[in-house]
């Protein structure tokens, strides 16, 4: 009789199909065999209790005094894939080369990983990091931090945020995830891999898992003999019995489980994302990333002509014409501007104060008041001063020089000024420079937001001289602009006898208003501080 079973078996043909079905059932029993769900073969702790994560939600008011150990990429995080991470370390400090590196390796990266996550791992690892500088590796802090919350799940979050001590564990390098982390976390202690360096320059290798015990040791040293420590984690994810052998009980979050978590809201962000830096303003998936790396030689010509239509056609032409081939841009109709009543010097021109987005605002102020401006700058490139439509004067950052300068220079006709003096691309208005308020009456505030598809114009730590380039190299660009009423004569300097403070914080309330954005305290110092840790008076 089993031999006719045997006889039956050999008859059937061989395929994919039984191969899948024969692994799983095996896996099925081994699982079953050691009672262990999902990947946790490795852990071997017996006294270590598994839940679902589901059970831990009910319990979040009893977290307040408990130790957390919770995965990043598999618990903290709605995808599990690090390939986006590791793409803008890849273009951002090794442009589109080692880009097209990475992604043409993803395939085998992505099959390697489904033998041992770990050689997928330091494949990537090596392509990104190879030859950078460590000193000057600032793409933790100033790029990742955004990318990270904006794919951090709602309801694990509040979680780990109702415990008392939190530990991060991660898969990836310290310095991806350290940053974002202690500063938007509030995480007291981060256990990843630590990166190999010689002469000063990653060389693509990780040490090995040494530092870990370390970390935990002085973390749980402090806690009281018997103290609850709880781990979260993912079914997909395989435990370290080292790092998971202080928890009591161990919550597993599946992949369903996840995605059917929301995104962390902005306004539940522990700390405000006002600043970051990088060129991608896109979550650079391997299909996005595809896109993108077909784009650019479209994108070259397409920003060549953008480049020639600002040079060569006078501004009432050039911005239909670049509205027609992708930079659009929305402003109110002639009919509908104010009539701006002139408090001084007849002679004299009027000031319009606007807020900083990109580098291009005041050739969209120009447009939109259909007036001739010149811009009034505290930094810019030489480059974009070449290909600029319309004049430009730099600052010297000397108050009583600057201040005589915008005065002879209103003198002959009328000026744009961003008193943020630099850009900031998230919906908040820095601290405005009072310079502006006294050297006229004649102030115009103007409100403007900028949206791009695919590339930042501007830059903190990269190079300054190719921020035109990246703008026009975008797909399609949107300016909305909003003139606002005439400063009236009660809130000036001159005429109303306010202090130049005052009428600075004013203008940029009413602009802030106007926009929806929020106002800060925050100068250019503290923006180039924190993105490139320098205080950016280049």
């Amino acid at each position: 009789m089993l031999q006719n079973k045997n006889q039956n078996m050999a008859g059937k043909p061989f395929n994919m199909k039984n191969l899948f079905f024969m692994s799983k059932t095996f896996l099925r029993k081994i699982e079953n065999h050691l009672n262990i769900p999902g990947r946790l073969s490795n852990v071997h702790a017996p006294h270590l209790k598994f839940q679902k994560y589901s059970y831990l939600a009910h319990r979040s008011e009893e977290l307040q005094n408990q130790t957390l150990l919770f995965h990043v990429e598999g618990a903290l995080l709605k995808s599990s894939s690090l390939f986006s991470y590791f793409m803008l370390v890849a273009f951002e400090a090794g442009w589109l080369l080692r880009a097209l590196i990475l992604l043409l390796l993803y395939p085998l990266v992505s099959f390697l990983s489904l033998v041992c996550e770990e050689v997928g791992l330091k494949i990537m690892v090596f392509v990104c990091f190879v030859g950078i500088k460590k000193g000057r590796f600032v793409i933790g802090r100033s790029v990742l931090p955004k990318f990270f919350l904006e794919d951090v799940g709602y309801e694990c979050f509040d979680v780990v945020m109702r415990c008392g001590k939190k530990v991060g564990v991660t898969n990836l390098p310290e310095v991806m995830v350290d940053c974002f982390l202690r500063d938007y976390m509030g995480v007291e202690a981060v256990v990843g891999r630590e990166l190999k360096v010689f002469c000063g320059y990653y060389l693509g290798l990780m040490e090995e898992k040494k530092s870990a015990k370390v970390v935990l040791k002085e973390i749980f040293e402090e806690e009281k003999e018997g103290a609850h420590v709880i781990g979260i984690g993912c079914f997909n994810v395989s435990f370290d019995h080292q790092l998971f052998s202080h928890c009591k009980e161990i919550y597993l979050v599946s992949e369903a489980e996840k995605k059917n978590w929301q995104v962390l809201p902005r306004e539940k962000y522990p700390k405000p994302l006002i600043f970051h830096d990088g060129r991608l303003a896109f979550r650079p998936t391997p299909v996005a990333t595809l896109v993108m790396l077909m784009w650019v030689p479209f994108g070259l010509l397409l920003a060549i002509l953008r480049v020639l239509a600002t040079s060569l056609l006078p501004l009432h032409i050039c911005v239909p014409v670049l509205s027609c081939i992708g930079m659009r841009g929305s402003a109110p109709s002639p009919n509908s501007l104010p009539t701006p009543i002139i408090y001084g010097e007849k002679s004299k021109g009027i000031l319009y104060v606007c807020n900083h987005k990109t580098l291009i605002d005041p050739v969209y102020v120009s447009a939109a008041v259909r007036k001739p401006v010149t811009a009034v700058t505290y930094s810019v490139s030489k480059t974009s001063e070449l290909v600029s439509p319309i004049k430009t004067i730099r600052l010297a950052r000397k108050r009583e020089e600057d201040s005589k300068m915008i005065e002879k220079r209103l003198s002959q006709g009328n000026l744009v000024i961003c008193p943020e003096g630099t850009t900031c691309r998230e919906p908040y208005l820095l601290r405005f420079s009072p310079l502006f308020a006294e050297t006229t009456d004649d102030i115009v505030p103007i409100a403007i937001d900028f949206h791009v598809s695919m590339f930042y114009g501007t830059t903190a730590s990269g190079l300054k001289c190719l921020d035109p380039l990246f703008i026009v190299l975008n797909p399609f660009t949107n300016c909305d602009i909003k003139i606002l009423e005439k400063l009236p004569k009660e809130f000036t300097c001159g005429v109303g006898g306010k202090s130049k403070f005052e009428v600075a914080n004013y203008v940029q309330a009413k602009i802030a208003e106007a926009l929806g954005f929020e106002c800060t305290n925050l100068t250019r110092k503290d923006k180039y501080l924190m993105l490139a840790g320098n205080e950016g008076k280049a």
